[in-house]
C-alpha cells in the first residue's frame, strides 16, 4: 500500500514534462546550438574587422562592414528565433539554463577555431553544466496557462515586478555613464552587467510577445491589444543594446571567458525576473525549488572551471619557447639582441604562469604596442 502511494507521488512531482514543455526543451536545445555557434563566428568577423578598422572595443564600427561578422549575426537571429518559440511554450525557469549548452558549444568550437584551447577541467565544467540542465529541466514546473496578453501585462504592472523594472534600468545608465568609460576595457563585467540586466527584461519581454502570437495563431488575435506593440518596442530596444555592448565585450575580452560569465548573469537574472513577474515557484513544493536550485549551483560551477582553466591553459602555451630563451642565455642584460628588441623581461621570468600571445590573454586582450 505504502509502495503504491510512493509510486503515485513520485509521478505526481515528474509530471512537469508536458508536450508544452517538451516543444520548448527542443527549442531551446536548437536555440543553444546556433547561439553557441554564433559566438565564435562573430568573433572571426571582429578580429578580421579589427585588423582593416577600429575595434569595436574601441568605439568602431568596421565589422558592420564585415560579411563574415553578419553569418555570425544570421546564426545568432536563428538561434534567438528558436529560443523566442521556446518561451511561448515553456517557463523561463526550464528555457534560460539551457543556455548552458551554448557555452559547451563556444568552448569547443573556440578550442579548435580560434585556438582558445580547453583545459581537461574545462570539460569537467562542461559535464556539469549538461548535468546542471538535466536537473532542472525534470523538476520544471508547469506553464501558466494565459488566455490574453492583458493578462501577461497585469502581471507585468504588478509593484514586485515594477520595482525590480527600476532597479534594472537605474543600475544599467549608471553603468554605461559611470562604470563603462572607465572600466569598461579592463573589467569584464561591466560589458556583461549591462547585457544581463537588459536581457531579464527583453526575456519576460519575448516571453509576453511570444505568448500574444502563439494565442493570434491559435485564433485569438492580440495584435489588436496596445499592450502588444508595448511588449514589441521594448524586446527591440532591449536587443539592440544587448547586441551592442556584446559586441563590445567580445572584442574586448577572450570569448571563453564572456560566454560563461554572460551566461551566468544573465541566467540569475532571468531566473529572478521569472519568478517575480509569472510567479513561476508558486507551482512548485520545497522539494522541486531545492532540487532547480541546486542544478543551477552546480552550472555555476561548470562555468567556474571553464573560467579558471582557461587561464591554466594560457598559462602553458609559452612554457617551452620562453625556457629556450633562457636556455640561450636570451634573458641576460647584456645580450645585444635583448637589447635590441627590449622584450619585458617579466615575461620571461613568469612565463611559467602567464601566457604572452595577446590572442590568448584570458580576462583582457591587448594589443601589442607598436611605435607610430
Amino acid at each position: 500500500m505504502d509502495e503504491g502511494s510512493s509510486r503515485s507521488s513520485w509521478t505526481e512531482s515528474y509530471r512537469g514534462m508536458s508536450s508544452a514543455n517538451i516543444k520548448g526543451l527542443i527549442l531551446a536545445l536548437s536555440s543553444s546550438f546556433f547561439i553557441g555557434a554564433s559566438f565564435i563566428v562573430k568573433k572571426k568577423g571582429l578580429k578580421k574587422a579589427a585588423a582593416s578598422g577600429v575595434r569595436a572595443g574601441a568605439g568602431g564600427y568596421s565589422y558592420l562592414y564585415e560579411p563574415l561578422w553578419w553569418v555570425g549575426m544570421i546564426t545568432m537571429i536563428v538561434g534567438e528565433i528558436a529560443n523566442f518559440a521556446a518561451y511561448a511554450f515553456a517557463p523561463a525557469i526550464l528555457v534560460t539554463p539551457l543556455g548552458a549548452l551554448s557555452i559547451i558549444i563556444s568552448a569547443g568550437l573556440a578550442h579548435i577555431i580560434l585556438r582558445e584551447r580547453l583545459h581537461i577541467f574545462g570539460v569537467l565544467g562542461c559535464v556539469l553544466c549538461v548535468v546542471g540542465s538535466t536537473s532542472i529541466v525534470l523538476h520544471a514546473p508547469q506553464e501558466r496557462e494565459i488566455e490574453s496578453v492583458k493578462e501577461v501585462w497585469d502581471l507585468a504592472t504588478e509593484p514586485g515586478f515594477l520595482l525590480y523594472a527600476a532597479f534594472v534600468i537605474a543600475a544599467v545608465f549608471i553603468l554605461i555613464f559611470r562604470y563603462i568609460p572607465q572600466y569598461g576595457q579592463t573589467h569584464v563585467l561591466v560589458y556583461i552587467g549591462v547585457c544581463s540586466l537588459v536581457g531579464s527584461l527583453s526575456v519576460m519581454s519575448v516571453k509576453a510577445l511570444g505568448i500574444a502570437l502563439k494565442l493570434t495563431f491559435s485564433g485569438m488575435n492580440q495584435l489588436v491589444y496596445p499592450q502588444t506593440w508595448v511588449f514589441t518596442l521594448v524586446v527591440l530596444s532591449c536587443v539592440i543594446t544587448q547586441m551592442n555592448y556584446l559586441n563590445k565585450a567580445l572584442d574586448t575580452f577572450n570569448t571563453a571567458v564572456v560566454s560563461p560569465i554572460y551566461y551566468v548573469m544573465f541566467t540569475s537574472f532571468t531566473i529572478l525576473a521569472s519568478v517575480i513577474m509569472f510567479k513561476d515557484w508558486d507551482r512548485q513544493n520545497p522539494t522541486q525549488i531545492l532540487t532547480e536550485m541546486c542544478g543551477f549551483v552546480t552550472i555555476l560551477s561548470g562555468t567556474f572551471l571553464l573560467h579558471k582553466t582557461k587561464d591554466m591553459v594560457d598559462g602553458s602555451s609559452l612554457v617551452l619557447p620562453m625556457r629556450r630563451l633562457r636556455q640561450e642565455g636570451f634573458d641576460s642584460e647584456s645580450n645585444p639582441l635583448r637589447r635590441s628588441i627590449s622584450i619585458p623581461m617579466h615575461l620571461l621570468k613568469q612565463s611559467e604562469g602567464d601566457g604572452f600571445d595577446p590572442e590568448n590573454i584570458p580576462l583582457r586582450r591587448q594589443d601589442a604596442g607598436r611605435s607610430p
